[in-house]
């Protein structure tokens, strides 16, 4: 068996006159979001061999909230999380596949759409709440009966789905 973690960065301020959106900062409430994720996935056991994270900003920022309160594994930095779509995602879960837990820290709509074409099943109350979009800071589990390496279009269980509103 193995998990899947996709967080969505947190919350980042609006892109000041002449700035880039991929050097967009986190704002006060997204730096407490991300350590307040950080300090759930702790209580909850959910600690990732590696860490994929987005070389944007925000994203690196958001990594580093969750450090402060819980172990992220190896880390790989990647400018293509900011710009690959959820097929591009998921090429890149594959390749680093072998581990049993990997968190991926990245950005929507691609998080969300990957959560959705993995999971066929899962938590009801996780899947209804997904339903209602995911937010900054939100966190789905996916669970897989085998390798990250094989993982496919319906073959996840979402496990369950966090947001910092339910904390």
């Amino acid at each position: 068996m193995s998990k899947l973690y996709l967080l969505r960065h947190a919350k980042a301020g609006w892109a000041l006159p002449g700035m880039r959106d991929f050097d967009r900062p986190l704002d006060a409430s997204g730096v407490a979001d991300a350590e307040t994720m950080g300090a759930v996935m702790r209580a909850c056991n959910y600690i990732p061999d590696l860490t994929l994270c987005s070389n944007a900003k925000r994203a690196r920022q958001t990594l580093e909230g969750l450090a402060g309160h819980t172990d992220t594994g190896r880390v790989l930095f990647l400018e293509t999380l900011y710009s690959e779509d959820a097929a591009g995602y998921l090429n890149l879960i594959r390749g680093n596949g072998e581990p049993g837990s990997l968190l991926v820290v990245g950005h929507n709509p691609m998080t969300e759409d990957l959560t959705i074409a993995l999971s066929g099943d899962g938590d009801e109350a996780a899947r209804g709440m997904l339903n209602h979009g995911f937010p900054t800071s939100g966190l789905a589990v996916v669970r897989f009966p085998g390798s990250l390496a094989n993982a496919a279009q319906g073959t996840g269980y979402l496990e369950t789905f966090l947001t910092p509103a339910d904390i």
